[in-house]
Parts: structure tokens; C-alpha cells; sequence
């Protein structure tokens, strides 16, 4: 007799999806004190060198995203995916607490630098590897006809972070001050990242379990147990796939990393204030909380391509007009009105993206698949594209260099998710195969 699929309360979406909301968290912090950062760990005497470096220390962390995916993605897919949800939980803390805690250039010299980057590293080898279990787990569980509207609570997550960052820096900022959220306020938001982690690895703990590690579909051999072996058999049963969708996920990487970006557009190019800057992840969270629910929805409705490409092709015409409309009348309400669309867009294209991508591939495979896929584009794109941006405002003196290079994105995200198949209704084999089991 078949198993029962696995019932999927709320609490147990918001454990799966808090690995994903961490990661955000952490991303949208970071790239908001990236100058603070900057100056406790890489002291120069010209402020823009010390920005890039911090820069180069958060794209640093992503080197490791594509060996956590294919690590903690092969193991969750012979293993099960809670036990490395649970593994990916805590490395996320240990990463986030070096960070925290790390003594300043000042008080350790470059012993400090070392503890930082180790500490990025384990984060990014966690972060590479939580995607790939995390939404496999909600495709499992989710019923057929709303899988994506739950899958898209991975991207609503995201949101949910930045509108707690954007929120929390702005409280911080109006209590303690600029001076304070420079020298010590950043740590104090990365400690309450920390915060949840607890709460979130309970409720995982006692999550059922959507697959058996001994239980392997018949179109899967159980001897693909080598990450050499799983990549091999991903490259060449699913290579066309996994590159077009490594292009559509660069392209929607390319978007969020823009957006959180913004606070230091804001502050460096357009020389807004630190109380406007502060409140820019406010306008993104709001946007990325709504509106991937809103792609989900029409993703189950009409299809997971038609939500790819659409969003991605009105971004692609409107992002060098809305940002020289920006930088020729720079204001407050300027700079949180185009966050605001950018983000939406790109939000309803992701929910389509987070769900046809694992549909497409067999559940012996599925975590890995995305794991790796997403981590290789995050790792090159979300990893360079703050420093790239920036880099090229200083090279160029052209305050609209992150709108050519949203716009370059947004035409290799249209016409890859133009060459992508239709996935809405194809059956997921871990649940078609009765193979669920509670845990």
C-alpha cells in the first residue's frame, strides 16, 4: 500500500523556507553595511577601495555554493531531505556567528580577515546546498495543482527578509543613530539572524519526510551514489535543460542582486541619506513577499514558461528608462518606486523558475540537479554582479551601468525561457510512485 503523502502544515513551510529567508537576510545586511564592513575588516585609505574590498569578500562566499550544492544535494537525495535541511540550518549559523562576532582589522590584523572568510565560505557551502532539499521538499509535499503556488514560498521568503532588514536597520538607525549602525549596529543585525535559527531547526526536526534514501525510482539506478556519477548522469540525460535554466536563474540572480543593491545606489551614486537608503529593502520586501505568491498563482493557472518569460521580457524594456528617469530626478520616492517594480517583476518570474526547474528533473536527481544548477548561477552572478555594478559606476562615471547590465540579463532570461518546455501537470515521481513515507 502507498505511503501517505506527507501533510504540509504552514509551521512547516516557514521551517523549510527559513533557510532560504536566512540567506536573503544575510545577503540583503551584508550589501547594506558592505561600507561598515568594509571598515572594520579591510581599513584603506581611500573609502572606495575598502567598499570593493568588502565587495570582493561577500562574492567569496559564493565559491562555495556550487560544491555545497552538489555535496549537500547528492546526500539529500540518497539520505532524505531533513536530515540535510537540519545539517544546512546549522552550518548557516556557525557562518553567520563568525561574521558576527569576528574582532575588527584593528584588534586582530589579518587574522581577522581569515576568520571572516572562513566564515563566508561555511555559509556559502551551506547556502549552495539548503535550495536543492528545501524546495524539492515542497514539490513533494505540495498538492498537484498548487505546487507552485507553495513552492513559491521560497522566493516569498526572500522577501519576508528584506522587510525585516529594511525594517529592523531602520529602527536601529532612528534609536542609535548613523555613527553606531557604522561601528556596531551591522553586528547586531546579523545576531538577529541568528535569532530564529533555533526556532527554525526545531520545526524541522519534526518535519516528515517526503523520500526514502533506500527507496530509488525505477529510472534511477541506486549505484549513482558519487556526486561524479549524479553530474554525469544530470549533464547527460538533462544538459539542454540545465543550461537553459542556468540562464534563466543568472537572469533572475542578476535582478535580486540589483535590488539589494539599491540601498548603496542610493547612498554612493545618487548621495541619498543614510534614513532614505535605510528604507529601500522596504519597498523590495514588500514586492518580494507579495508578488511570488501572485507568480505561483498564475503559474498553476496558465504555466510555468508563459510566467518566465514574460516579466523577464518587461524588465528587459523598461530598466534603462526607469533608472535614468531615477538618476535625472533622484528623490526618495524615485528610488523606492523603481525597487518596487524591479522586484515585482523579477518576483513573479521567480516563482515560475523555483518550480518548473525541479519538476523537470526525476526525484533521484531532482535536489541535486537544482542544487547545482542554482548554486553555479547565484555563485558567478550574485557573487559579482554589487562588485561589477559599482566598479563600473567608478570606471565609467555612468550612473546607469546596473540598468545596462539589468537589461543585458533580461534578454538572455527571456529568450532561455522561451527555449524551455511547459512542466505544469508533468507528474513528480516521488509522489506519482507512492514512495513518501512519514518520518
Amino acid at each position: 500500500m502507498d505511503a501517505p503523502r506527507p501533510v504540509l502544515r504552514r509551521r512547516a513551510v516557514a521551517a523549510i523556507v527559513l533557510g532560504n529567508a536566512l540567506e536573503f537576510y544575510d545577503f540583503t545586511v551584508y550589501v547594506f553595511f558592505a561600507v561598515s564592513i568594509g571598515h572594520a575588516f579591510f581599513p584603506a585609505k581611500n573609502p572606495t577601495d575598502s567598499l570593493l574590498a568588502s565587495l570582493a569578500l561577500f562574492g567569496l562566499g559564493y565559491v562555495m555554493r556550487p560544491v555545497g550544492g552538489l555535496v549537500i544535494g547528492s546526500f539529500a537525495d540518497r539520505a532524505g531531505r531533513k536530515p540535510a535541511m537540519l545539517l544546512t540550518i546549522l552550518l548557516m549559523a556557525i557562518g553567520m556567528l563568525m561574521l558576527a562576532a569576528a574582532p575588527g582589522y584593528d584588534v586582530l590584523g589579518g587574522w581577522a580577515q581569515v576568520i571572516v572568510i572562513i566564515g563566508r565560505l561555511i555559509q556559502g557551502f551551506a547556502l549552495g546546498g539548503d535550495v536543492g532539499p528545501a524546495t524539492a521538499y515542497l514539490l513533494e509535499s505540495a498538492p498537484p495543482h498548487r505546487r507552485a503556488f507553495v513552492t513559491s514560498w521560497q522566493i516569498a521568503s526572500q522577501g519576508c527578509a528584506a522587510l525585516f532588514s529594511g525594517l529592523a536597520a531602520s529602527l536601529l538607525a532612528h534609536l542609535f543613530g548613523d555613527a553606531a549602525m557604522g561601528m556596531w549596529g551591522w553586528r547586531v543585525m546579523f545576531a538577529l539572524g541568528l535569532v530564529i535559527v533555533p526556532v527554525g531547526f526545531v520545526i524541522r526536526a519534526r518535519l516528515p519526510e517526503t523520500v526514502s534514501g533506500q527507496d530509488e525510482t525505477t529510472e534511477i539506478s541506486p549505484l549513482l551514489r558519487t556526486g561524479r556519477d549524479v553530474v554525469m548522469r544530470l549533464l547527460r540525460d538533462h544538459g539542454r535543460t540545465l543550461f537553459l535554466t542556468f540562464l534563466v536563474i543568472a537572469a533572475s540572480t542578476v535582478s535580486n542582486a540589483i535590488g539589494t543593491n539599491m540601498p548603496v545606489y542610493a547612498r554612493a551614486t545618487l548621495g541619498m541619506t543614510e534614513t532614505v537608503s535605510a528604507a529601500v529593502p522596504i519597498a523590495l520586501g514588500v514586492a518580494s513577499i507579495v508578488f511570488p505568491l501572485l507568480g505561483g498563482w498564475l503559474a498553476d493557472r496558465y504555466g510555468r514558461r508563459p510566467v518566465m518569460i514574460w516579466p523577464r521580457a518587461v524588465i528587459l524594456c523598461l530598466a534603462v528608462p526607469v533608472f535614468a528617469a531615477l538618476a535625472h530626478a533622484p528623490t526618495a520616492a524615485a528610488i523606492y518606486a523603481v525597487t518596487f517594480l524591479m522586484s515585482a517583476l523579477s518576483s513573479i518570474n521567480a516563482a515560475a523558475i523555483i518550480t518548473g526547474i525541479p519538476e523537470s528533473l526525476p526525484r533521484a536527481v531532482r535536489s541535486t540537479g537544482l542544487a547545482i544548477v542554482y548554486a553555479l548561477a547565484v555563485s558567478i552572478f550574485g557573487g559579482s554582479t554589487n562588485y561589477i555594478v559599482n566598479k563600473l559606476i567608478v570606471a565609467t562615471g555612468d550612473t546607469l551601468a546596473p540598468a545596462y547590465y539589468l537589461a543585458a540579463f533580461g534578454l538572455i532570461g527571456t529568450v532561455a525561457a522561451w527555449l524551455l518546455p511547459e512542466t505544469r501537470g508533468r507528474p513528480v515521481a516521488a509522489l506519482d510512485s507512492g514512495q513518501t513515507r512519514q518520518a
